[in-house]
């Protein structure tokens, strides 16, 4: 594997296999990007995918930033209002390190 989109692909698959609804792919804003939106029951979940070939360098898992997060919170806001959605929501990260899936629910 050696792009984005074919992890995003991966993670939708899993996470649809997991019993998520899926909602949407790479939604764009001027000020942050949301790789997937998922439903799980009455909850949106915001997915953040990280794809790396190894666990150098910290992995996937640790290349999320506070200004990365930043984005992330901006975006999903301005997508539950644009959508006029009120309900719970959480965001999730799922790091594919190789051919390992990490799926860590709730990151902040």
């Amino acid at each position: 594997m050696s792009s984005g989109h074919q992890a995003e692909l991966i993670a939708k698959d899993y996470l649809q296999k997991q019993g998520l609804t899926w909602v949407a792919s790479n939604v764009s804003y001027p000020f942050g990007e949301l790789d997937i939106i998922m439903q799980e029951h009455d909850a949106w979940v915001f997915v953040e995918v990280k794809y790396r070939a190894t666990q150098h360098f910290g992995g996937a898992i640790s290349a999320i930033s506070n200004k990365k997060i930043a984005r992330l919170r901006k975006a999903a806001a301005y997508y539950l209002q644009q959508h006029q959605i009120n309900a719970p929501c959480r965001f999730d990260l799922l790091a594919i390190e190789g051919s390992e899936i990490h799926w860590l629910k709730n990151i902040f």
